[in-house]
This record gives structure tokens, C-alpha cells and sequence, in this order.
């Protein structure tokens, strides 16, 4: 769990946000997934 979670940051790293709204906005979309995927189980 918590490799995918860094994976997830090194890749918006990576990808690569211009603004601080856009990289909250996406630290939110992971969060989100994360979510969603511990719920799944």
C-alpha cells in the first residue's frame, strides 16, 4: 500500500503541476483512489 502511494506522488512529480491549486487538486484525485480502492476490499 504504501509503495503505491509513493509511486502515485513520484508520478504527479513527474507529470508535473504548474500551479500549487493544480498539484492540490491532484494530491486530492489520489487520495481519492486510495480511497476507493481500500473500500473495494
Amino acid at each position: 500500500m504504501k509503495k503505491l502511494f509513493a509511486l502515485s506522488i513520484i508520478a504527479l512529480i513527474l507529470t508535473g503541476c504548474n500551479t500549487v491549486n493544480g498539484f492540490g487538486k491532484d494530491v486530492k484525485k489520489v487520495g481519492e483512489s486510495l480511497e476507493g480502492a481500500s473500500t473495494k476490499k
